[in-house]
């Protein structure tokens, strides 16, 4: 483990001081919080944090592995989003009390992927001759790259749901619905001003009351993310294609952008 903190810290030190700090305080953030939720006996919540701690290596290990260059501000905020979301969100319950926590870093991911998806074409556009893409196709792949990572994102958290019964398309307190479940015929019953929803078992034991409406399972959330996403990723696609277009003039897009490293 002392070689691993020495190599990283080696590596950190070569490239960017920034970088190190970052890493290092949320690091000691995070090791707290482990110890904190061991106290308490939340294990669960402890496994999170060794998730965090092994997430905050993969820049170096990219960085190590595929000779890749990530500029200094990526970086950081590749760091902050690990730590935003598996400690503050899902430990500290930001996703509860914060309304926009969970927007935000949807809508983030979507722009730092459509960055990461832009390197990769343009990188390639870069490096062969034979042929050279538009940059309205670089900036069209960026997109597509970012909406597919956002997709499978959420299918990993349909399957959380579905298999370990977690919560983590989360639910939202709704007072309209509309639903063909309840009419024989394809038209859709529109029921409006739901105040309150009662469960009941088979048994006719009432399990939970549901109080100011009805009880969406996910669907909103999941469309909402995809929703942000695609904002996101249309967001960086623009400043992508205005970078390609006036590299010097648009440098501000190269900040999140990962390049290859020159020997």
């Amino acid at each position: 483990m002392l070689k691993i903190n020495q190599k990283l810290k080696e590596a950190y030190k070569k490239t960017k001081r920034q970088s190190l700090i970052v890493y290092l305080i949320l690091r000691v953030l995070v090791i707290l919080c482990m110890i904190l939720q061991i106290l308490k006996k939340e294990y669960f919540n402890a496994l999170l944090c060794i998730l965090s701690l092994i997430l905050f290596t993969l820049p170096f290990f990219i960085k190590k592995k595929f000779k890749i260059e990530l500029p200094n501000t990526l970086e950081v905020i590749i760091l902050c989003f690990i730590f935003s979301a598996e400690i503050l969100g899902e430990i500290n319950n930001f996703y509860g009390l914060f309304t926009h926590w969970d927007t935000i870093l949807h809508t983030l991911n979507g722009f730092l992927c459509a960055g990461i998806g832009f390197a990769l074409i343009d990188l390639l556009n870069k490096n062969i001759t034979t042929f050279n893409l538009s940059p309205i196709y670089v900036a069209l792949v960026a997109f597509c790259f970012s909406m597919t990572v956002g997709v499978i994102w959420e299918f990993l958290e349909f399957g959380a749901d579905r298999i370990l019964k977690m919560d983590a398309q989360k639910d939202r307190i709704v007072q309209t619905i509309s639903t063909v479940s309840l009419n024989n015929t394809n038209k859709p019953v529109i029921i409006e001003g739901i105040d309150k929803t009662v469960l009941y078992d088979k048994d006719n034991q009432i399990i939970a009351t549901i109080d100011n409406g009805y009880l969406d399972i996910g669907i909103i959330d999941t469309m909402k993310d995809l929703i942000v996403n695609f904002i996101g990723a249309i967001t960086f696609s623009i400043f992508g294609l205005l970078y390609i277009s006036n590299r010097d003039k648009y440098s501000f897009a190269k900040n999140f952008i990962p390049t290859k490293k020159i020997p």
